[in-house]
């Protein structure tokens, strides 16, 4: 079996910088709760110098305590006040990491809420050119792997980073206030740990990316093999599919040991350094006590050295930390690819209103539901902005392709009248699918012009060019939800009344009624895997015919329904037909001989056009298919 899709890989990622990473990222989270995150930092600095500003205040009593031991004092009311002045300090530290850990832990769920919908409300926007090229499981990845990160960076490495950075901060202007002299040696190392971070932090971020790229194509492959897994076992593909999943598998392996090696020594490179320092200021600090104590007193030589030691802690932390805030960076330099891909663009001007005639048969727009539809184009020369929807479809000499300079559509010219039906016959790959593809939009053609009903359809918005067609895929895909909700997915505002209309002409009806619970039961997520395919196809159907639309897509509709079923639904499907212009692919030449024009396609060209009796008397491609002198492919 090949390897999942990855056609889209060969262009090089860019590898962003972390910093304009981290300023986008934080952005995102904090910036629509402004109020709420300087409350909720200015609670983690008190949490985070309270504690410092304590250890400071020992010196006070150590000395206090060294003088009144020389003079033989006994007030200890300097001491009792250092005291209180510390249980305040400690006092303000808890209920401060009570308010900011409720507040953070508020804004980093409503931040991700709101990701979600971002990610989700832009994914609706792009064009089906970006999900052709990613797997269903790439796409997941970033609604869980890719958020989950950003909300481990958000509620844990942030606002521990920021805390360690205010102690550190706090413990340096301490230090500075009780010795300058042993704080400019603490100055030298903090240079050194500086650039040993930025050394790791630069090959952490940058194998932190490709981890979670790695983590992605995983998830690709593993939801493609396990919807897979009946065709993988009758095809005995079981060696195959575990010998790729090794060499992915072996990736993401590769990926995470670079990340975490480089986020793993980091910590112990400054523990080390912390280590030497300690040491340093401690032989430094002792010499000035004994020979120069008028620069640094014994009381300051405690203090100093437990804020060494503190000082070390916050480092520790940031190392500790760095490895989620690289992760969460990581996650969302992929969720901002997502939302920074440009939206399906939509130029058309001309929409499609409800109208009614008046009694001298002119169209007029009107708010009310009626049957009758118009294309209302408010540019138009002759003033007549009005033009009745009546599925008119044209091709002139259209030209198409997915990557520039390989057209998959050469010279296509199609004339579709209202009411006709248009087949498609030809091997796989010869451009039938394209050709309805482009029908509604999601593609623009390279050269030449389609008309709706006259109008250009560049000119007509795409949202209301699709609502004025219907598509039936070979691929059914029905929603978790009752069978009638999934029917009314092509009409919102349809009574159930037509729900059973719509059923009854696609031959629904009938085992819908025998379900349990009717039109309530309740169909699985994916598939619709408590009904058959060809029972799925039959809601699809169903659908389709509940938009009541002028123009109807058949893309091998009853390809995946047995010859019984096919049976069934073909008065329902010829019912449906009648009135609209259709376009039908079908690999059984039986379901498209009554066409009133059948194209036969080879290498995105049309090669032959007639119908079916027309076609058999040229004794061509389309006779050697009928005949059996071929077969499709």
């Amino acid at each position: 079996m090949p390897r999942h899709n990855r056609m889209y890989q060969g262009k090089r990622e860019k590898i962003e910088h972390p910093f304009r990473l981290l300023g986008k990222t934080l952005k995102i989270i904090y910036q629509e709760n402004m109020l709420a995150t300087i409350f909720a930092f200015l609670f983690l600095i008190i949490y985070a110098a309270c504690p410092t500003l304590a250890t400071y205040k020992i010196s006070e009593i150590i000395d206090t305590s060294y003088d009144m031991y020389v003079t033989g004092s006994t007030d200890y009311s300097a001491i009792n006040n250092v005291l209180l002045i510390m249980g305040g300090l400690y006092l303000a530290t808890i209920i401060s990491s009570y308010l900011y850990q409720l507040l953070l832990v508020r804004i980093s769920q409503k931040a991700l809420d709101r990701i979600r919908k971002k990610i989700f409300t832009h994914m609706e926007s792009l064009p089906i050119s970006y999900f052709d090229k990613r797997t269903t499981g790439e796409i997941m990845s970033l609604y869980t792997n890719d958020v989950d990160t950003l909300r481990q960076m958000a509620s844990q490495a942030i606002p521990a980073t920021v805390s360690a950075f205010v102690t550190f901060v706090a413990v340096i202007a301490s230090m500075f206030i009780l010795s300058w002299a042993l704080a400019l040696i603490t100055v030298v190392f903090i240079v050194g740990m500086t650039f040993i971070i930025k050394f790791i932090s630069a090959k952490s971020s940058k194998n932190f990316q490709k981890r979670q790229k790695s983590l992605s194509e995983i998830d690709g492959f593993v939801q493609e093999m396990t919807n897979g897994q009946k065709v993988i076992k009758v095809f005995n593909h079981e060696e195959t599919s575990i010998s790729e999943f090794k060499k992915i598998n072996e990736e993401l392996e590769e990926a995470n040991f670079k990340a975490n090696f480089y986020a793993i020594i980091l910590f112990p490179a400054l523990g080390n350094l912390g280590n030497i320092n300690y040491a340093i200021t401690a032989m430094l600090g002792s010499f000035l006590a004994i020979y120069r104590p008028d620069l640094v007193s014994l009381g300051d030589i405690a203090s100093f050295l437990l804020l060494n030691k503190s000082f070390i802690q916050p480092i520790n932390m940031i190392a500790q930390q760095i490895t989620y805030v690289f992760q969460g960076l990581a996650g969302s330099k992929r969720i901002f690819d997502l939302l920074e891909e440009q939206s399906e663009d939509d130029n058309g001007y001309v929409t499609l209103v409800n109208v009614k005639k008046d009694k001298n048969g002119k169209l007029i727009e009107t708010d009310e539901q009626t049957d009758m539809w118009a294309w209302k184009n408010p540019h138009h020369p002759d003033g007549e902005n009005l033009t009745e929807l009546k599925g008119d479809i044209q091709f002139f000499n259209v030209d198409f392709s997915y990557v520039p300079g390989r057209l998959v559509l050469k010279h296509i010219n199609i004339y579709a009248n209202p009411g006709q039906k248009i087949a498609f016959v030809g091997a796989t790959g010869a451009g039938k699918t394209t050709i309805t593809n482009l029908i509604n939009r999601f593609y623009d053609i390279a050269d030449g012009k389609i008309r709706y009903d006259g109008i250009n359809i560049n000119k007509i918005c795409k949202k209301d060019l699709r609502h004025s067609l219907a598509i039936v895929l070979q691929d059914t895909s029905l929603f978790s939800g009752t069978i009638e909700e999934n029917i009314k997915y092509g009409n919102d505002n349809a009574t159930h009344e037509q729900v059973v209309a719509a059923a009854k002409l696609a031959n629904a009806d009938g085992f819908i009624k025998n379900l349990p619970d009717g039109y309530n039961t309740v169909i699985r997520a994916g598939d619709g895997a408590n009904i058959s395919q060809g029972q799925a196809q039959l809601i699809s159907i169903a659908r389709a015919a509940i938009m009541d639309p002028p123009v109807l897509i058949l893309d091998e509709a009853t390809s995946s329904i047995d010859t019984y079923t096919e049976s069934l639904i073909q008065t329902g499907m010829d019912k449906l037909m009648k009135g609209r212009t259709t376009f039908a692919i079908a690999h059984r030449l039986s379901t498209v001989q009554n066409s009133d024009a059948i194209m036969v396609l080879e290498q995105g060209e049309i090669i032959e056009r007639g119908n079916h009796e027309s076609l058999l008397k040229e004794k061509g491609m389309y006779y050697q298919l009928y005949t059996g002198g071929l077969e499709l492919d």
